[in-house]
């Protein structure tokens, strides 16, 4: 059996890409949230207080990007 025609190399070269690209733009909305809550130490909330709250927020606020980056990539 040929492995070579079981995998198409330009999918997998674009699924690649688009997942980097989705990455990169997922730590861009996190740093964009970070700067829009000033008054708000994210990690200062999540690690030295150990907030349960901030932690579900920022659960929910990563799968609602990570939705809208998968839906953009998509289609």
């Amino acid at each position: 059996m040929d492995t070579t025609s079981l995998i198409e190399w330009k999918y997998v070269v674009a699924s690649l890409l688009y997942s980097g690209i989705g990455v990169v733009v997922f730590v861009i909305a996190f740093a964009l949230l970070d700067l829009l809550t000033p008054k708000v130490q994210v990690w200062s909330e999540l690690v030295e207080k150990q907030n349960v709250a901030m932690g579900i927020f920022l659960g929910a606020v990563a799968l609602g990007i990570a939705v809208i980056i998968a839906s953009a990539i998509h289609g």
